[in-house]
């Protein structure tokens, strides 16, 4: 895996220089406590190691027009892989993180980590070849993963809802770099959508962010000034336990009573859809036996305006408002990004759950984060994984 050290002032400038996407020298020498010269140097020499390129002239103050700079996207590739449940997806990135090539896979019984590792390591081959890119210029390959983990050692270590069983303690770094002999790099797949949604709206200078993903379970990661939040352990999926009814339900027997998983994810829905069902309640879905009803047929009798459906879908939406607005009340952040399978159901589900969280926003109209699915949405977690490579670069 990837070395860390103190970042080097070089680091910085071309990190800076990455990050604002074209900048003269004297935006830099704003922002960076060195002398004209020192910086003059520094840049001369990124110019002659290739690392970045003159982009055109700025427009003038008064005098010159200012030299314009910016990375050179071609100079190194990244690579970025996400694992979740449902599906998985490898994307081959320049260092502007544009997307040059990408494949996703279902997950199912058959996928096991073995079958995954190999199936990376074919597709990675067949973008490199594809591209004409060496294997030598892969900086590495980011993994965005549903948790628990132990990202220090590469592992994916107990996650739940997997359709295959044989996720459970994947060394999944150590595997690829057997195979594929580059740098890997392990995160909760929260944390890098909130890297690549970060840089996505790093126009808008925010640095305070709550990214929240409503699917199987709940995951979410914060932002504040910049960095993520990082804690004693590996919390991505801590959300889902938030108690926000005392003396509720449990999820599948696990977890918190009154849990907001309990009301908030796939299954919970699943499930209470079913004993509706099974207690007579009139829907489309009668004529199938409730204990066949899954997600996909929810959003489909959701589509066609099935009453109970709608129903249950709405009260799931005012439950993640609630939790929405106990973690906005508590990390305050700007911007709060939405996503996942139950947000993505329908457009009411998102609009509910905002509707509900503003409500309980204290301070509200005052304080008033913005919300947003986000710029990059699905593509999120595969580009962040790739963008984690580039911020842990030496050059």
């Amino acid at each position: 895996m990837l070395n860390h050290s103190h970042f080097s002032i070089k680091k910085q400038i071309y990190d800076r220089i990455a990050f604002l996407g074209t900048v003269s020298k004297a935006d830099l020498l704003e922002y960076f406590s060195i002398t004209s010269s020192s910086m003059t140097r520094m840049l001369e020499d990124m110019l002659a190691q290739k690392l970045i390129l003159v982009s055109g002239l700025g427009t003038s103050t008064g005098g010159r027009k200012p030299i314009l700079f910016q990375t050179n996207p071609h100079y190194r590739y990244l690579m970025g892989l996400e694992i979740s449940r449902i599906s998985s997806s490898l994307g081959l990135f320049d260092l502007h993180l544009n997307r040059l090539s990408a494949v996703r896979w279902e997950m199912d019984h058959s996928l096991t980590p073995e079958r995954l590792v190999e199936l990376v390591v074919n597709e990675s081959n067949k973008m490199l070849h594809h591209h004409h890119i060496a294997h030598e210029q892969i900086l590495g390959m980011g993994i965005g993963a549903v948790g628990p983990l132990d990202p220090k050692k590469g592992i994916i270590l107990e996650p739940e809802y997997f359709p295959s069983d044989s996720w459970s303690n994947v060394p999944i770094c150590k595997l690829l770099e057997k195979e594929l002999n580059i740098p890997t790099q392990l995160d909760n797949g929260a944390n890098t959508a909130l890297l690549a949604e970060h840089w996505a709206l790093r126009d808008e200078a925010c640095e305070h962010m709550l990214y929240v993903h409503a699917g199987v379970n709940i995951r979410s990661s914060i932002m504040s000034g910049g960095q993520i939040l990082r804690g004693a352990a590996d919390t991505e999926g801590a959300i889902g336990q938030m108690i926000i009814q005392t003396g509720g339900p449990r999820l599948s027997d696990k977890g918190n009573y009154g849990s907001l998983e309990a009301y908030v994810s796939v299954p919970s829905l699943e499930e209470r859809v079913q004993s509706q069902l099974k207690i007579g309640r009139e829907s489309s879905l009668s004529i199938i036996p409730p204990e066949c009803v899954n997600f996909p047929s929810l959003v489909n009798a959701l589509k066609q305006e099935d009453a109970l459906v709608r129903e249950l879908f709405i009260e799931t939406a005012s439950y993640l408002g609630v939790g929405l607005a106990n973690l906005i009340n508590t990390v305050h952040p700007e911007y709060v990004i939405m996503g996942g399978a139950l947000i993505n159901a329908d457009p009411i589900v998102y609009h509910t759950a905002i509707q509900v969280a503003r409500k309980n926003i204290y301070h509200y109209p005052k304080y008033n984060p913005i919300f947003t699915p986000g710029i990059l949405k699905e593509e999120a977690v595969v580009t962040g994984a790739a963008l984690q490579i580039m911020q842990s670069w030496e050059k």
